[in-house]
């Protein structure tokens, strides 16, 4: 099906990352080179933008803006939590016909991808042409079909650094120091804080995973094996790590937060376990009290924080973020369908090497992917050498560290 004239929008949507605006940019100077697209609108705030009108031309961006916009972290366009109703579709497509918009890019996840496949089959039910494509994003890693989502290498590598200068504080000034980090269904991002270990007692010591319930008794009991070994003990959990006692199979944030009332949710349906540190303080609470109230115990909840972190973007997950971009575009234009989403697929082989192919926009909509049972260890309390190789690529060059040679 040819391609046929018209503008584009492009938004974002989600958690922003520190490489997303390299998918923007990547779009955009695509865009710029196709004969059949008129202005390229930014929509502020993703559909909420659309909903409301609220555009910026991004043809009137200089060169120059646009490569400093994509070494910036967070979402230059300004992002949103948002499914659209039907009728909020019927609405946009109103919007799209005033502004005669025939292509539509959005980057985020999978809530994203989701809300880009509700468009696509309203646009369908409505006999309104448009071509709606999907551009990977997450720091959570867990989009289906794809090997690994733009924006993990970076928050990956700032975990991994966090973890690293924790290590040293913790073995510096002992004690049991408890990291929470990002991750409701899949622990992709918790298992990065192992990929700066470089001596056999460094930390973390023990990684809880959302894979893997585990049971009160067995945290106190593997801090206290660690602590007894090493005189020391750093701990990375998942914020959605789940309670095997709970008979509901609720996360432990869930069971906490309970107690206080109802829980957050997004249009989506996701439970907000990110931007408390409640998991934090009552795990250190429940060490203190079953492993040693006189031992050293605190807590840290890197919440949003890993996000959009500036100084510790990966190289290659910001190429790859940037041609995620182009791909949308080279895939919208010069393809026989009007939708789909650009999955990153890794080939086989010692060298580490991606290729890009378009996949349906159901495949990668709504529901996620876990960390696989070959990245963890049978202990379900720590990651194997596989996750280490298969991640390490993503992350870029880490920082070292020495030890005295008489210590």
């Amino acid at each position: 099906m040819a391609a046929r004239g018209g503008n584009a929008i492009i938004g974002q949507s989600g958690g922003p990352t520190a490489v997303i605006n390299q998918s923007l940019v990547g779009v955009v100077e695509a865009l710029v080179k196709v004969p059949e697209v008129g202005r390229i609108l930014g929509a502020r705030h993703g559909v909420k933008g659309i909903l409301g009108e609220d555009f910026i031309d991004l043809r009137l961006e200089s060169a120059d803006v646009l490569e400093r916009v994509a070494a910036t972290p967070s979402s230059a366009l300004g992002s949103v939590r948002k499914k659209p109703t039907p009728e909020e579709c019927r609405r946009m497509f109103d919007v799209m016909q005033k502004h005669d918009v025939r292509y539509f890019f959005y980057i985020g996840g999978n809530d994203s991808a989701e809300t880009t496949h509700i468009v696509n089959e309203e646009a369908r039910s409505a006999g309104y042409e448009l071509r709606c494509f999907h551009v990977p994003k997450t720091v959570d890693n867990d989009l289906r079909v794809n090997d690994h989502t733009p924006g993990y290498g970076s928050a990956a590598r700032f975990v991994a650094c966090a973890l690293m200068g924790d290590n040293l504080d913790n073995r510096a000034l002992p004690g049991v120091k408890i990291d929470v980090i990002m991750g409701r269904n899949a622990g992709f991002l918790t298992a990065a804080s192992a990929l700066g270990r470089r001596y056999p007692d460094d930390g973390p010591h023990l990684i809880y995973l959302p894979e893997r319930p585990v049971t009160r008794d067995r945290i106190c009991s593997d801090v206290r094996d660690v602590y007894n070994r090493l005189g020391r003990c750093v701990v990375a959990v998942s914020e959605g790590i789940i309670d095997a006692d709970d008979p509901a199979g609720r996360t432990f944030t869930e069971v906490i937060l309970s107690e206080a009332g109802p829980i957050e949710q997004d249009t989506h349906g996701n439970v907000q376990l990110s931007g408390s540190g409640a998991l934090g303080d009552w795990l250190a609470n429940l060490v203190k009290k079953n492993v040693g109230e006189k031992l050293r115990v605190r807590a840290d909840t890197f919440g949003y924080l890993q996000r959009s972190f500036p100084g510790v973007v990966s190289p290659v997950d910001a190429a790859e973020a940037r041609e995620c971009g182009r791909k949308a575009v080279e895939f919208a234009v010069g393809g026989s369908w009007l939708d789909g989403s650009v999955a990153m697929i890794r080939e086989p082989g010692e060298e580490y090497r991606i290729r890009y192919e378009r996949t349906e926009l159901r495949n990668v909509a709504k529901e996620t992917r876990s960390l696989p049972d070959d990245f963890i260890t049978l202990e379900g309390n720590n990651v194997t050498v596989e996750f280490v190789r298969y991640a390490l690529p993503l992350v870029g060059e880490l920082p070292e560290n020495c030890r005295l040679a008489g210590w």
